[in-house]
């Protein structure tokens, strides 16, 4: 460790003490302009024997406890580096290096555990219904739903998970050591939208070195630390993955993937399915999408694809405008009709009539008129006022339906009267 890198935590650390407790949100405000600071608290942190590690623990642990949102924040951008350090440590067989982190950390988790008043935190998380509309998906999108008595029991109701109380711990042992790790990345992960970029790195590196060591796929990595094979827990690596979404999205794209390679890599191996399900949904989701590495400054997100918001009225709805674009397409195929029998050379093809009588359509009182060739042919005028009936086709229209009654009367009346003559050969000719 540098002499330089050495006076600034020193300067840190003397400087604290000082403040009254009227300036600490001011101080606080203030840690983000030191620049210099946070990369030499990394040196202490990976230095285990290093002279500074346990008063620069004592610090962090002071800034927690004082309940200043930034003061928790600064503490929390050095977890996954702390992590790494008693792993290690562990792994190594060497507590002694590591006795202020593990006090460190034990004692944010038991500040986590309680609240205010000293009583056992219990978290609940609600779990997302299909029913109801969330930024991933849009119950209009999935299709419509059967509205069964069961559904309609279900409707409404959300479905509520609960963790905790958690126990007070004072010590790590090989049986409580992940749960206690495990929650810390869980406070640390809520926190994620106010770290730093070197924090995130600094998540991508501790879990590709927790999947990765001790096993063939480290020798790819070429990674020369410790090679002895670290125990984890399916709930650790669901908590890694989650960091490493958020890593993903927010500029650190090479090493969020090497990350997320090593975690579901290690979840094959262990066979943990919590890890593969959650772990692989995020690498399909980030497939063939735009992730750019220089999205390090600005607003930190996760990237999510939102369904467009879909019409209220179904497709299918019957409205004013639907039945005209129907009207409209009748008149349409009616007219097609009619190209069709000129094309045909002037076969008419006979349409049959409300009436169940055989031949063409005829306006009132009007009767067919045979052609040289024994065809039957209407008048001029008849044709008129048959395409005027014909083609108007508003059955709900008072005045269509007297006109289509008078219409049916009239052929009725011509065929009880006319017997023979040019009506019987029209009639003869269909």
């Amino acid at each position: 460790m540098l002499a330089m890198d050495q006076g600034v935590v020193e300067e840190w650390l003397s400087e604290f003490k000082t403040l009254p407790d009227s300036a600490i949100s001011t101080y606080a405000a203030s840690l983000k302009g030191k620049g210099s600071l946070v990369p030499a608290l990394y040196k202490v942190i990976r230095e285990n024997y290093s002279d500074l590690l346990e008063p620069v623990c004592h610090q962090l642990f002071e800034f927690y406890r004082s309940g200043v949102p930034q003061l928790q924040r600064f503490t929390l951008q050095f977890l996954p580096e702390l992590l790494w350090s008693l792993l290690s440590a562990s792994a190594a067989r060497d507590p002694h290096t590591s006795g202020c982190i593990e006090a460190l950390l034990l004692g944010i988790y038991n500040l986590e555990i309680v609240d205010k008043d000293g009583q056992s935190k219990v978290l609940s998380f609600t779990v997302p219904s299909l029913s109801k509309p969330s930024v991933y998906h849009e119950p209009s999108a999935i299709g419509s739903m059967a509205l069964t008595e069961g559904a309609l029991a279900n409707h409404g109701l959300s479905r509520v998970v609960y963790s905790g109380p958690h126990l007070q711990r004072e010590t790590f042992t090989a049986q409580n050591r992940f749960e206690v790790l495990t929650f810390l990345l869980l406070c640390y992960n809520a926190a994620l939208s106010y770290l730093t970029s070197t924090s995130l790195q600094s998540l991508c590196q501790l879990s590709s070195r927790v999947c990765i060591c001790g096993y063939p796929r480290q020798q790819m990595r070429r990674y020369k630390g410790i090679s002895t094979r670290l125990t984890v827990t399916s709930e650790f690596l669901v908590q890694l993955v989650t960091g490493i979404h958020y890593a993903l999205c927010n500029g650190e794209v090479e090493l969020g993937s090497k990350a997320l390679d090593d975690v579901l890599y290690r979840a094959q191996l262990e066979l943990f399915p919590e890890a593969l399900l959650v772990g692989n949904a995020i690498k399909s989701t980030l497939h063939g999408a735009a992730l750019k590495s220089n999205n390090k400054e600005g607003a930190r997100s996760i990237q999510v694809e939102i369904t467009p918001t879909s019409s209220r009225i179904s497709r299918n709805a019957v409205t004013s405008l639907s039945i005209r674009g129907h009207r409209w397409k009748r008149h349409e195929s009616q007219e097609v009709m009619v190209d069709g029998e000129a094309a045909l050379g002037g076969v008419a093809i006979p349409e049959i009539s409300v009436t169940g009588v055989g031949g063409e359509r005829m306006a009132n009182g009007e009767s067919l008129r045979p052609r040289p060739d024994g065809r039957a042919q209407l008048d001029g005028d008849a044709l008129g006022a048959a395409c005027e009936v014909s083609l108007d086709h508003r059955g709900h229209d008072s005045g269509t339906r007297s006109q289509e009654v008078r219409r049916q009367k009239s052929v009725r009346r011509m065929v009880e009267n006319e017997g023979s003559g040019s009506a019987s050969t029209g009639r003869s000719q269909y």
